[in-house]
């Protein structure tokens, strides 16, 4: 059976009502240390806090002894820890919050970080704004017209072709991340074409149409 998680990195807190939705029906609630305050604010008790502790208050370590794992490696940071943490302890489907904000080098580098961690688990990227998916090979991703969408490679030499975009890709090499940003969906559904990744989709929560007939 699936377990899924949702790490809370300690980026800004989540307002929007998708970020929020995940963390209510999760299976477990996972915070990088420095996140646990704001969690706690938000009446949130997470069921474990993984990292090194730097940024965690004596109180809250004393009253969250019992689910406190430490992880002191400096080669990697808190968010990769709660990953491999999760990783270990059986959970296989992972949504991260609270990643973005407050420093753009920490918001870069976490969102760059999902080319790695979908080597070996299921996981995404869920923001104020958006959902960031991390792809390995080719696919196909749920839309709805007019959806804003943007792509990234990671590999300047992968050549992508694309299939329901406003803006079409014809084997193209992303070699600077703005070349397919801002695209949009024409239908339900966009299949992007590709032997090399990673490749990260962003998808926008801009509202879908109404159907056909309403008001």
């Amino acid at each position: 059976m699936s377990l899924n998680a949702v790490i809370v990195a300690d980026g800004n807190f989540p307002v929007h009502k998708t970020p929020l939705e995940y963390l209510e029906n999760a299976d477990a609630i996972i915070c990088c240390d420095g996140s646990t305050e704001s969690v706690l604010n938000a009446g949130i008790i997470p069921d474990a806090i993984v990292g090194d502790m730097d940024s965690l208050s004596a109180f809250l370590s004393d009253r969250f002894a019992d689910r406190i794992y430490i992880d002191e490696n400096q080669e990697t940071n808190d968010l990769t820890k709660a990953v491999e943490w999760c990783r270990g302890s059986g959970y296989d489907d992972i949504v991260i919050v609270g990643a973005t904000g407050k420093r753009e080098d920490h918001t870069i580098g976490n969102i760059s970080l999902l080319a790695e961690y979908s080597k070996f688990i299921k996981v995404k990227m869920v923001t104020d704004t958006g959902i960031i998916l991390p792809f390995h090979e080719s696919c196909r991703i749920e839309t709805f017209p007019g959806q804003n969408i943007s792509i990234f490679s990671i590999d300047p030499e992968n050549e992508i072709t694309s299939s329901g975009l406003r803006y079409s890709l014809e084997r193209k090499k992303l070699r600077n991340w703005w070349e397919a940003t801002l695209n949009e969906a024409i239908g339900y559904e966009v299949e992007l074409r590709f032997e090399g990744g990673p490749v990260l989709v962003f998808l926008l929560f801009n509202p879908p149409p109404p159907p056909a007939g309403a008001g």
